[in-house]
């Protein structure tokens, strides 16, 4: 039988986040721009070695100019897809944020799922609107968070040092 009563479930879970040592602004900055880095490198590496063979196999022909502006739809799902699923494999941690010691963790539940995992990385996109003020608004909300964190309802903490080895 389904209720038809609020349930506050996640109550639990946001009491036992209580007092989690934030990640500052400049370690998550400087993560993102290491993620960043890796994947360009990595798709500008995959789509070098792709494209020769997909001329060769007669599946494209004409000239290719490989970019890193992110504006075609193959590399959107290429960030989507990098940071969605390291963070979801890593347990919260792409290696930007592994190498900064910060872990994304929900509000909502104990592990992030694969799909609030996506959710987080599409959410980028949503911080980067409006000139970016989705990642300003780390500086105006009470918990530090984005647009990409409100979204995926998570919040960005710092791991101490004794912690990083054990999970």
């Amino acid at each position: 039988m389904r209720t038809t009563t609020y349930s506050a479930r996640s109550s639990q879970r946001m009491l036992a986040l209580e007092g989690a040592q934030l990640a500052p602004f400049n370690r998550r900055a400087f993560a993102f721009v290491i993620d960043f880095m890796i994947v360009g490198t990595v798709f500008i590496a995959v789509t070098l070695t792709a494209i020769p063979l997909v001329q060769k196999w007669g599946w494209f022909s004409g000239d290719v100019h490989v970019s890193l502006n992110f504006s075609n739809w193959y590399s959107i799902v290429v960030l989507v897809l990098y940071f969605g699923l390291c963070t979801y494999f890593g347990k919260g941690q792409t290696p930007g944020k592994k190498l900064m010691r910060i872990r994304v963790v929900s509000t909502v539940h104990e592990r992030l799922g694969l799909w609030h995992s996506l959710e987080r990385a599409l959410g980028y996109g949503a911080s980067t609107l409006e000139g970016g003020f989705g990642f300003v608004q780390f500086f105006l909300t009470e918990n530090r968070q984005t647009v990409h964190d409100r979204i995926a309802e998570t919040i960005v903490i710092a791991v101490r040092k004794s912690s990083a080895h054990t999970d």
